[in-house]
């Protein structure tokens, strides 16, 4: 049967219009309604607008990434019981129209990082890269954060005074922004893109997580659980978090999705498999200490959405995207692993047997550098590796069939 072939989509401000995506051979398509800000319910007659147009091109709206969680679920503020209710009327919402897969993340304040958005792979093509001293050297002496030292050690503390020691002033700025505004900026973002004072705005976002850790925030997470999954449940929906990005604590903000241990208590702590995972490996791989294929295996029942792509480990918490098959990640196994699980819900009459993937980030490419795209989304990169990824999973799967 092999797994669902799909394609993350900006609507109708993407570069990539969808009868490119059929020509491609995508199946179903990945979006959201981009202009809704979290916290305010997905109406019904947008939600159709978008279903039909992909509809009249022959694919089906696969997965929505992502139907946002606001800060105020994510610190369970005072405002809480409205957008907890927006969110389950959203919810409501997609289900009548059809939608089965939900993808959502818990990251606190920033969504993903990386420090260098134009970093140059060995063939010439475009990556990005997340180089953690550069990261220390933005957080100490750029956004210059509270008690920002005391997150790193001695070493890195070194590493990152070198950095920024060798950084022009237009260069210290280009990193600040890229950081907070253009990686932020097409995923609801902390700040108001191309305000002028995005630090500072940035900066009181972090001071609302300052008495919030690792534990308060998973019994956040857990109440938003506890009203979520009934609600999925009832609208047929499968929710999937998606990992952190990198799968470390950083800015002093805590990190719940990132490890074997992580996953494990939140898809224990509500028994359902409306209640699952977006499997990310490029995200995953980001953790040198993270067993991919370990973790596809332990989680693969409760896999609702899959992220392929893959990176290159350049010393601890440093990597960069490396594209789809090589990198640290063993792509083959992780790939039969889930074609495995997909096997077995086809014979134990599961009706998620999807199994959507996309191709995620890319490298930019060829003609990529004359194409208006978010960062990590170019065309041509991205079209490799679905290529490279549908080939493969259909040689694993003939080999499967065969035995």
């Amino acid at each position: 049967m092999a797994m669902e072939k799909t394609w993350r989509w900006f609507g109708t401000n993407d570069s990539v219009p969808l009868p490119y995506l059929r020509q491609m051979g995508i199946e179903g398509v990945v979006t959201a309604l981009h202009r809704i800000p979290p916290g305010e319910v997905w109406p019904v007659d947008e939600i159709m607008a978008v279903k039909s147009a992909i509809e009249a091109n022959g694919m089906r709206w696969s997965v929505v990434e992502s139907l946002p969680v606001a800060e105020g679920i994510k610190t369970h503020s005072a405002d809480y019981p409205r957008l907890i209710n927006s969110y389950r009327q959203s919810l409501h919402n997609l289900g009548t129209c059809g939608i089965d897969t939900v993808c959502y993340n818990f990251m606190p304040v920033l969504d993903w990082a990386r420090t260098n958005l134009h970093y140059k792979t060995p063939a010439g093509g475009e990556s990005m890269l997340f180089d953690y001293p550069t990261f220390a050297a933005f957080d100490v002496y750029i956004l210059k954060r509270r008690e920002a030292e005391a997150s790193y050690d001695g070493d890195t503390l070194r590493q990152a005074k070198a950095v920024i020691a060798s950084m022009s002033g237009a260069e210290k700025e280009e990193l600040a922004h890229n950081i907070i505004v253009v990686t932020q900026a097409f995923i609801n973002s902390a700040v108001d893109e191309g305000a002028s004072d995005y630090r500072r705005q940035f900066l009181n976002s972090l001071e609302t997580y300052r008495d919030i850790g690792k534990k308060e925030l998973r019994e956040n997470l857990g109440a938003f659980l506890d009203d979520a999954v009934p609600a999925a449940e009832e609208a047929g929906i499968n929710l999937c978090i998606h990992a952190d990005d990198p799968p470390f604590p950083l800015l002093g903000l805590p990190r719940i999705a990132g490890t074997i241990e992580d996953f494990t208590w939140i898809i224990d702590r509500y028994e359902s498999t409306a209640n699952g995972v977006t499997f990310c490996t490029g995200s995953l791989s980001g953790n040198a200490d993270n067993d991919l294929v370990a973790m596809a295996g332990a989680l693969s029942s409760r896999i609702n959405f899959i992220h392929l792509r893959n990176t290159v480990s350049l010393q601890t918490r440093s990597f960069y995207e490396s594209g789809h098959l090589d990198g640290t990640v063993d792509m083959y196994s992780v790939i039969k692993i889930l074609l495995e699980e997909q096997a077995g819900r086809r014979t134990k009459g599961r009706k998620d047997i999807r199994l959507p993937f996309r191709p995620d980030h890319g490298i930019r490419m060829m003609d990529d550098y004359s194409r208006t795209a978010n960062p990590g989304y170019p065309l041509y990169g991205r079209l490799k590796g679905l290529a490279e990824i549908d080939g493969m999973q259909h040689a694993i799967e003939r080999m499967m069939n065969s035995n």
